[in-house]
């Protein structure tokens, strides 16, 4: 019986140990909760939710990050947390600052790439960016998510700024970052975008 009991604790600690899974977030300032405190942002408010699915969330964004600085840094990241998923948020500093959509294109395709070398899922947010350069630069820039997310089968997920900023009272003084009081709903928005891909 002892050895009957120790065997099913042992196979129990396995299939719990498995069944844990690692969100890695990549992001920009979008994500890295800007002006805040840490336990502010909604990666931070999604790992606390996702705790009970087993999901930990790892959030790697940095304020001010392009695709290009995401690219760089993703190999790193990917060996020291050994992500199952990742989530790749970047692009809109590169669409203000008006990097060529090829630049963007490439370094979100070597982020994708990277990912699956590792065995981790990527997963890529839509970005749009303001008219800034006019709308055939944004239109090209825009059509980069979906045709990576075709190209290599992996889910698009909504861009989350765009159903927060026309809520004044959820946007700082800025008009491009959303403040605390938006970060409680960019959690709710994004964990029913992630789950259906997180199972």
């Amino acid at each position: 019986m002892k050895h009957i009991l120790i065997s099913i604790i042992l196979t129990l600690t396995t299939w719990c140990s498995w069944a844990k899974s690692t969100l890695l977030i990549v992001g920009d300032s979008l994500s890295a909760g800007y002006q805040m405190a840490e336990e502010q942002s909604w990666p931070y408010l999604l790992n606390k939710s996702l705790a009970g699915d087993q999901i930990t969330v790892i959030n790697a964004s940095i304020s001010g990050d392009t695709a290009g600085n995401g690219a760089a840094r993703l190999p790193a990241l990917l060996a020291q947390h050994q992500p199952n998923y990742v989530l790749i948020a970047l692009g809109a500093n590169d669409g203000l600052r008006g990097f060529h959509p090829s630049k963007t294109e490439q370094d979100l395709t070597a982020m994708i790439t990277a990912s699956q070398a590792a065995n981790a899922g990527p997963m890529l947010m839509q970005v749009r960016v303001p008219p800034n350069y006019g709308r055939r630069y944004s239109e090209r820039f825009e059509a980069l998510y979906p045709a990576l997310s075709d190209e290599y089968d992996i889910p698009l997920l909504p861009f989350f700024l765009e159903a927060v900023i026309t809520n004044d009272d959820w946007m700082m003084s800025d008009g491009l970052h959303p403040n605390a009081s938006a970060q409680p709903f960019i959690r709710d928005y994004m964990q029913e975008a992630l789950l259906p891909y997180l199972q």
